[in-house]
């Protein structure tokens, strides 16, 4: 079910951005056809942000421009705007700026204005140089440059900024309008990718793996643009050098090398020398990219002129002038004077940065006789490098943003979502009860992560834990129940076996117990001993106190069942009978590893059993402990210990009236008894009342 809802998910999204692209290839279309001073080819993109997210607004703002190179090479060029673009409608989306009509909704569109007109204006520059492209924004940029600031990169910016202003206001309010109106069935669902972890420190996964890709791309995109960069400069360095020597070889063949000498010495009154010449300079005439064209005889002394084209920079030098050798030729002087081919040289030097071919001619004995020399300028090359470099990193900046996009979507779809839902589903794992752990594993079979890989082997394996784990605290709380209901059955066993012993007694143990429950709940309800009384508490003294009298199993019978007074010998032994069931718990503590049993549950039962006897004025046994010396579990069985023995029928006394005993145990209150447990018990007397009919 999940897996097909995420296949209708992804439908979506894919219908979503193909209706986006439509809608920025058309609008564009109209917007380049009708001449009007817009463009509108981003609508689809912000449209597809505010809908889908980050990943259908990046694709979107991506694929307009790759669409529209076809018939416009260089917007490929321009993609990193559009994807830009998506990528702040979306984050202004998420935060809710874009959603609704207010002042707040000219911050993205300002946004938007800074990427298309300042962004776009830059990559424009870059491959254009001073043309904008556009008759409004060039006009525009002329008056400005003209009128306002001298430089004309910058005219250009604010001639773009302001001419975009209007475009990505209009483009955001149709998108925001067309948002409003799409249909709710047809919107992918975002909120799978918000699942956030429950406890993060430092840098999230996604932020990892963002910096990850980056790290990659970045590498990678070094490379790549280095030897892109180093490759494509030697090639058109080795096209300029064929360029070059091409033409200086096509030169050559309108020089007479058997003249040489006499054009040197005759100049103009030398026969063919003014026609070679002209024909020299029509080359030149032919290329922009000629900077130099030259022929010289090369002798020791120098380069000998014997024809140098004059440029409207720089006229030619006078034939016959011997131009020193520069630095930079040193290398190929022995070649040049001994007139053998040379391969094309590179200086920098007074004339400056220069490309030169130097094709020798040879006269009809076979010797050199001069060079013809061709210059091209490097600065051009420079110009075409940096062009290629700067369509590079355009390029490559919006396909690093969309694959990072891309990489961050499927991380968190398939690894980061998945991880988080495990994370948070395992922090709010109940165990409490068994519905509780029945809902959890329910909510664990809900996610269904179907990823095909080990994330679903983890979620498999956690699943199959988590059941088995709940099975075995199921099963350890059912056995648990059932040790601890057979430990209250002996314990009711050993309280019975007292109780049978002393036939005076009757149902003693169960009375005292149910008043000691109705006065902790008292207090619990009044907030007496606060710090103490809590529901646990109440439940170790409950259970425990059918043992207050254990220790009557060491009386002998004959004093136990005396139906009359105790002679003072005889109720000094009746007496031990408190520390003789602390001592018999004690011994049973021995046996026990249990901490929290020893110190909670079986140490109620030691402090009721030795103490239950002790008074708040100190005059009780066996210790003479007073006031607060005496454990509250023994104070709290005190009033409840004495009031049913006041109740109940003995076989030398009939039972006290309700009102008589309750009178007595109100008046003992602070001599006898803890008066807070007397409060409590009286507070409670309806309660009291009732359990006491109900047994007498």
């Amino acid at each position: 079910m999940a897996t097909r809802k995420n296949l209708n998910n992804d439908l979506r999204a894919v219908l979503l951005v193909l209706i986006c692209l439509a809608i920025n290839f058309i609008l564009g279309k109209i917007a380049s056809l009708t001449s009007i001073p817009f463009y509108f080819d981003c609508i689809g993109t912000i449209l597809a942000a505010m809908i889908g997210g980050f990943l259908p607004g990046v694709i979107v703002g991506f694929f307009t421009n790759i669409i529209s190179s076809i018939g416009e090479p260089t917007n490929i060029y321009y993609g990193v705007v559009n994807v830009l673009i998506a990528i702040c409608a979306a984050a202004f989306s998420q935060k809710g700026t874009l959603r609704q009509l207010s002042w707040k909704f000219i911050v993205p569109v300002l946004y938007f204005t800074v990427i298309g007109g300042g962004l776009g204006s830059v990559i424009t520059w870059g491959l254009f140089g001073n043309t904008m492209g556009e008759e409004l924004a060039s006009s525009l940029a002329g008056r400005i440059y003209m009128n306002v600031v001298s430089d004309a990169f910058f005219a250009q910016l604010y001639a773009g900024l302001i001419v975009d202003l209007p475009d990505k206001l209009i483009s955001t309010l149709v998108a925001f309008l067309i948002y409003k109106n799409y249909p709710n069935n047809l919107r992918p669902r975002r909120n799978e990718l918000d699942v956030e972890a429950i406890a993060k420190k430092g840098i999230s996964l996604s932020g990892k793996i963002s910096l990850s890709v980056t790290a990659i791309f970045i590498v990678a995109a070094a490379v790549v643009s280095f030897v892109s960069f180093r490759q494509f400069r030697e090639t058109m360095i080795e096209q300029e050098k064929k360029y070059a020597q091409d033409v200086a070889s096509f030169a050559s063949t309108l020089v007479d090398p058997n003249l040489i000498d006499e054009y040197i010495e005759r100049q103009n009154a030398a026969e063919g020398f003014y026609r070679t010449n002209r024909y020299l300079g029509l080359i030149w005439n032919s290329s922009e990219k000629i900077q130099y064209l030259y022929v010289y005889q090369i002798k020791p002394d120098g380069c000998h002129v014997v024809f140098d084209v004059d440029t409207p920079d720089m006229p030619g030098s006078e034939t016959g002038e011997i131009i020193e050798f520069d630095e930079s030729f040193d290398p190929y002087l022995d070649d040049l004077l001994a007139g053998r081919p040379i391969d094309p040289i590179i200086t920098n030097d007074t004339y400056g940065w220069l490309l030169s071919a130097y094709v020798p001619i040879y006269d009809d004995s076979g010797k050199c006789t001069a060079y013809v020399c061709v210059d091209v300028s490097m600065p051009n090359i420079a110009e075409v490098e940096r062009e290629f470099a700067f369509k590079i990193t355009t390029l490559l900046l919006g396909f690093f943003l969309t694959v990072l996009t891309i990489c961050v979507y499927l991380a968190k779809r398939f690894i980061v979502n998945p991880v988080n839902k495990l994370a948070k589903m395992t922090y709010e794992f109940a165990y409490t009860n068994d519905e509780a752990r029945e809902e959890t594993l329910a909510s664990i079979s809900e996610l269904e992560i179907k990823t095909g890989d080990e994330i679903e082997h983890l979620y498999n394996a956690l699943a199959k834990t988590t059941r088995d784990t709940v099975d075995y605290i199921s099963e350890s709380q059912r056995k648990n129940e059932a040790i601890a209901t057979f430990q209250s059955g002996m314990i009711s066993v050993m309280a019975d076996l007292v109780e049978s012993r002393d036939k005076s007694t009757g149902t003693h143990i169960k009375n005292t117990a149910a008043y000691v429950e109705i006065i902790c709940d008292q207090m619990i309800k009044d907030g007496l001993y606060p710090d103490v009384v809590n529901e646990d508490y109440k439940n170790n003294v409950v259970a425990s106190a059918p043992m207050h009298d254990i220790g009557k199993i060491k009386i002998s019978d004959a004093i136990l069942n005396k139906p009359g007074r105790f002679t003072p010998e005889e109720y000094e032994i009746m007496k031990t009978h408190s520390e003789e069931g602390a001592a018999i718990i004690r011994t049973v503590k021995k046996t026990v590893d249990s901490k929290e049993l020893k110190e909670n549950y079986l140490g109620e039962a030691e402090n009721m059993a030795h103490y239950h006897h002790e008074k708040w004025n100190g005059e009780g046994y066996p210790c003479g402990l007073k006031g607060e010396e005496i454990p509250l579990s023994a104070r709290i069985m005190a009033v409840a210990d004495v009031f049913d023995a006041l109740v109940s029928r003995r076989v030398y006394k009939p039972g006290m009236p309700f009102d008589d005993a309750m009178a007595i145990i109100k008046k003992d209150a602070g001599s006898h008894f803890d008066p807070v447990c007397v409060e409590a018990f009286v507070h409670a007397e309806a309660k009291v009342r009732a359990v006491t009919e109900e047994i007498h």
